[in-house]
């Protein structure tokens, strides 16, 4: 069994699954997510197997942001809402186990929460520490 059969982001991606596609290009598939937080609730999927946003090649990464961009004034002059969300999750948080990104329509009171972790005031106390750390890993990376 390859990827595409194997993978339901790829079979929904490449159109293999049937969904509720609005849009296509040659890196993504825009479908509407099956259990939507509010009209319009759209799903980014790469059409090549990708886990996490770092292992998107440039092309497919600059398609997903062409696609967010194009789809929230899409949904902006569809539905009036209060604002866009535009959210990814990665690693274990990624319950299709295929990379996308969600955007969707938001509206005050609509229930939508960002809710902080038990122990953020913790990561506050090491606000310099996880800088020096982290441009440290970052110029490690760069070319």
């Amino acid at each position: 069994m390859n990827r595409s059969e194997s993978c339901l982001g790829c079979r929904l991606a490449l159109g293999i699954q049937q969904a509720q596609i609005v849009y296509e290009d040659q890196w993504v598939t825009c479908l509407l997510d099956h259990e939507p937080f509010s009209d319009g609730h759209t799903l980014i999927v790469p059409k090549r197997h990708v886990l996490d946003v770092d292992e998107l090649d440039e092309e497919t990464a600059g398609a997903v942001m062409r696609a967010s961009s194009l789809l929230s004034a899409a949904l902006k002059a569809l539905y009036r809402p209060d604002g866009i969300t535009v959210i990814q999750n990665g690693g274990a948080f990624n319950d299709l186990r295929h990379y996308h990104m969600h955007v969707f329509p938001r509206y005050a009171g609509d229930g939508f929460a960002w809710q902080e972790p038990h122990y953020a005031g913790l990561a506050k106390k090491r606000l310099a520490l996880t800088r020096e750390r982290l441009s440290s890993e970052l110029q490690s990376r760069l070319p």
